[in-house]
C-alpha cells in the first residue's frame, strides 16, 4: 500500500517514501509519502485560497458535513479501530474506545459550529458612550497548522481539525509519522461529506522540514500542536506572531487519602498508569498514597498489574502491547535501570518481552529521578508514602508541568484544598487524572503549554473577536 499526500482534495505522489511499520511486529503496514517543503507550501497554498470559501460557508454547512464525519466514522468504527491498532500498536479495546471518543468529538465540533457567538455592549455605561451600540462577532483566523501526535491519532486529529472546520477555518496537518493512516483515512470521510478541497490538507515528512514549512509561513495565521515540551518550547519561538495553541508534556499524579477503599481504586489506577502503554498526555505516572494504607494499596496494585494481558493488540484480551518504537522502550528501561541504581525497588514488572514493556510499578522513588521527574511516556508508575495531603500537594507541585491531577479523599475540605493548591490545568476529584471527555477545557500550565483544547475552547481560540460600533445618529 502507498499512501501519498492529501493536497486540495487529491492525492499527490512525493519523490521518496518511507516504510510504516508495525510496532509490534515490524511488519511493514505501507509506504508513506516524504514530502518536501515545496509541497508543503502548496499544501498551505491550497489552504489560504480556500479560506475564504470556508469563512464565508453558512453555519449550518459546516456543521452538517462535520455531523456527517461522525456519521460515517460510526459506520466505519470496526476498520477505524483496526487502522490505528495496525500504525500504534494500541490494543484493540482502546482503540475502539478512540474511534468512540472520536466519533464524538466530531458531533460535539458540528453543535459548536451553530453557536459561536458573540455579545453585545452597554456603550451607554461611559459617558461618551451615550448613544452608541455595539457588539463583537467572532471571525474565523484563517489558516490553521496543525501537528499531532502518535499516541491518539484519530481522535488528536479531530481536536483540531473539528473546531477550525466548525469556526470556518481551512488546515494543514502534518500527522505524526508512524501514525499517519488514521489521518489519511478522516480526509477521505470528509471529502465524502463534502468538504470543500482546500479546507483539508495532509503533509507526511520530517517536523524539520514539514513541521518548520508550516509554523513560518506567513500564510499560516495559528498553529496548534500536541507533543513533547522541548519541541513545542522551540516551536513557538519559531512562530513568531501567530496564536499558538501548544498541549504538551506531563507526569501527571494522584493523590489518595486515608480513609479510601483501596480496591475500588485498583481498576483506575491500572487505567490511568497502563492503557495505550502509558502513552498518554496524563496518564498516571506518581501515586501518593496516605502511610496509613499504603501497604494494602502497594500490595493490590503490584500483583493486578503483574495479571494484565500483554501481546498482539489486535487481540481483544490484550490490555498491554509494544511501545511506539525500539528506541522507546529501550529508554524505558534504561529509566528503570537508573532509578534501581539509585536505591528504587521494582514491585512489579521491569522487564521486556519482546518489543512489550512489562506493566512496571516502582517504590522507593525520589523526585529526582526521571520515572519521576520526566515525562515516562510509557507503563511504568511510581508509589510513594506520604503522611499527609499537604504533604502530597506539595510533592506534586514539585514538577515543572502541570496539565492535570487527581485525588481520592472522603474529606470534602482535603478535596478542596486540593482543587485550590495543586497547580494543574485541571483537577480530578475521586478519579484518577487520566480522565477526559473531549468537550471540557483541557490544557496545562508550566511546562504542560498554553491554550485550551475542547471544541468551544479551541473554537475561541481559533478566531478572531471583532468589535462592531453603531453610532444611533
Amino acid at each position: 500500500m502507498k499512501q501519498n499526500l492529501w493536497i486540495n482534495g487529491l492525492h499527490m505522489e512525493t519523490e521518496h517514501y518511507s516504510e510504516l511499520l508495525s510496532p509490534y511486529s515490524s511488519e511493514k503496514i505501507a509506504d508513506i509519502s516524504i514530502g518536501n517543503k515545496e509541497q508543503t507550501q502548496e499544501a498551505i497554498q491550497a489552504a489560504y485560497d480556500a479560506k475564504e470559501v470556508m469563512a464565508k460557508m453558512p453555519a449550518h454547512q459546516r456543521a452538517a458535513i462535520l455531523e456527517k464525519v461522525s456519521q460515517l466514522l460510526e459506520e466505519n468504527l470496526e476498520e477505524a479501530a483496526k487502522v490505528i491498532a495496525l500504525e500504534s500498536a494500541k490494543p484493540i479495546i482502546f482503540a475502539k474506545s478512540e474511534v468512540i471518543r472520536t466519533i464524538e468529538t466530531y458531533k460535539f465540533a458540528s453543535e459548536e459550529a451553530k453557536r459561536i457567538h458573540g455579545e453585545t455592549i452597554p456603550f451607554d455605561a461611559a459617558v461618551s458612550g451615550v448613544g452608541k451600540i455595539g457588539y463583537t462577532v467572532r471571525n474565523p483566523i484563517g489558516v490553521i497548522g496543525a501537528i499531532t501526535p502518535f499516541n491518539f491519532p484519530m481522535n488528536l486529529v479531530a481536536h483540531k481539525v473539528g473546531p477550525a472546520i466548525a469556526s470556518g477555518n481551512t488546515v494543514v496537518l502534518k500527522p505524526a509519522s508512524q501514525t499517519p493512516l488514521s489521518a489519511f483515512y478522516v480526509a477521505d470521510l470528509f471529502k465524502k461529506a463534502g468538504l470543500p478541497d482546500g479546507a483539508l490538507n495532509i503533509v507526511t515528512g520530517p517536523g524539520g522540514v514539514v513541521g518548520d514549512a508550516i509554523v513560518e509561513s506567513d500564510q499560516v495565521s495559528m498553529v496548534t500542536f500536541t507533543g513533547s515540551s522541548s519541541v513545542g518550547i522551540a516551536l513557538r519561538a519559531k512562530a513568531g506572531l501567530k496564536k499558538t495553541t501548544l498541549e504538551l508534556g506531563s507526569n501527571a499524579a494522584l493523590i489518595i487519602d486515608e480513609g479510601i477503599d483501596v480496591k475500588k481504586t485498583i481498576d483506575r489506577c491500572l487505567m490511568g498508569a497502563f492503557s495505550n502503554q502509558g502513552q498518554v498526555c496524563i496518564s498516571l505516572q506518581r501515586i501518593y498514597v496516605h502511610e496509613k494504607i499504603y501497604d494494602e494499596f502497594v500490595s493490590q496494585f503490584a500483583e493486578a498489574a503483574s495479571k494484565l494481558k500483554l501481546g498482539d493488540p489486535l487481540n481483544p484480551e490484550t490490555y498491554v502491547s509494544s511501545l511506539i518504537s525500539p528506541n522507546d522502550l529501550d529508554r524505558a528501561l534504561s529509566w528503570i535501570e537508573e532509578a534501581k541504581a539509585q536505591g528504587a525497588t521494582i514491585a512489579s514488572g521491569g522487564k521486556a518481552q519482546g518489543n512489550i514493556l512489562e506493566p512496571t510499578v516502582i517504590l522507593d522513588v525520589t523526585s529526582n529521578m526521571k520515572v519521576s521527574c520526566n515525562e515516562v511516556f510509557a507503563p511504568i508508575v511510581s508509589i510513594c508514602k506520604v503522611s499527609s495531603v499537604n504533604e502530597a500537594i506539595d510533592a506534586v507541585n514539585d514538577s515543572r508541568y502541570g496539565l492535570q491531577a487527581g485525588i481520592y479523599t472522603n474529606n470534602v475540605s482535603n478535596a478542596l484544598k486540593a482543587a485550590d493548591e495543586l497547580h494543574v490545568g485541571g483537577v480530578v476529584i475521586n478519579d484518577v487524572p487520566t480522565f477526559r471527555v473531549d468537550q471540557m477545557p483541557y490544557g496545562g500550565v508550566k511546562e504542560s503549554g498554553t491554550g485550551r483544547e475542547g471544541l468551544k475552547y479551541a473554537i475561541e481560540e481559533m478566531t478572531e473577536m471583532k468589535l462592531v460600533i453603531w453610532h444611533k445618529g
